[in-house]
């Protein structure tokens, strides 16, 4: 006897490399059962050379969607119907949403940033000094101008990839940006209003230090960090001795899944439910 329809569970997926002890599971199948969605979030392990195939094998299987991890990020999009504005921007995308039978694009990295951001402060008008030019750096700021910051001051050791960023931002996306290199430690302008890490320096490393002079921290100023893991990274650390307000990477990675639920469910999912299960799934 064939099973009803509605016990079959609506499929979203997961590709990425090395897809072992992903804590997103638990995170996105605990918002599904608190809310009593009949969803379910499947990790799989695909290689370069088989994405194809595997975009091609979701959208048979009648997926929702699904995300994407690095390598497999700028890979996609050829193989996808089209692009949020966030996406084309970024050039990356890390979550698909099935939207009639299209699959779209779209990019929950610099978004979820945004959203851990604004519940501390509204971006628009501020001075920001963020560190970094690489896939999450570049999410978030063009996240962060599209909110209308003020001025997005760019810091990094590679001058050719920070004057990549540099002339999305203001030229793509016509922000107001200044570009400097990170020789030594960083001086924080006095006008900066928010500082971000969006580098890898910290993760799985407490003790890692980013290069900052720490005498230029002012109280006023707001810092937060993509890394993850540790949440309590040596830069939030510094920062909140100088009795900064700070905001960890753990929260950026909720509100990505927060986002990919909405655009998988249109439901909008409770984010203490998904916190706790991150957390306890990283051993936090």
């Amino acid at each position: 006897m064939p099973l009803p329809a509605s016990f079959c569970p609506t499929l979203v997926g997961c590709l990425s490399q090395g897809a072992a002890g992903n804590p997103t599971v638990a995170m996105l199948e605990a918002a599904f059962l608190h809310h009593g969605i009949n969803a379910r979030y499947i990790n799989m392990e695909v290689t370069p050379e088989n994405l194809a195939d595997a975009v091609k094998g979701l959208r048979a299987s009648g997926y929702q969607g699904f995300n994407l991890s690095m390598p497999h990020k700028v890979a996609v999009i050829p193989l996808l119907d089209g692009l949020g504005e966030s996406a084309a921007a970024i050039g990356a995308v890390n979550c698909v949403v099935r939207r009639g039978d299209r699959f779209i694009g779209e990019n929950t990295d610099g978004k979820g940033f945004l959203r851990s951001l604004s519940d501390v402060v509204d971006p628009k008008g501020k001075t920001v000094v963020l560190f970094g030019a690489g896939g999450a750096a570049r999410a978030v700021a063009v996240e962060l101008t599209l909110a209308g910051v003020g001025n997005l001051i760019l810091v990094n050791r590679t001058p050719e990839r920070g004057r990549q960023l540099f002339n999305t931002i203001v030229g793509n996306l016509n922000g107001n940006g200044e570009m400097y290199p990170w020789e030594g430690d960083f001086q924080l302008p006095s006008d900066a209003d928010i500082v971000i890490n969006a580098t890898s320096i910290g993760l799985y490393d407490v003790d890692a230090r980013l290069p900052l002079a720490l005498a230029t921290i002012q109280p006023h100023q707001i810092f937060a960090d993509v890394v993850f893991n540790p949440p309590s990274t040596r830069f939030l650390c510094d920062a909140a001795e100088r009795g900064c307000k700070t905001i960890d990477g753990l929260s950026m990675l909720v509100n990505q899944g927060v986002l990919g639920v909405h655009y998988w469910t249109g439901v909008w999912p409770e984010v203490s439910v998904m916190h706790q299960a991150l957390s306890a799934a990283m051993g936090c």
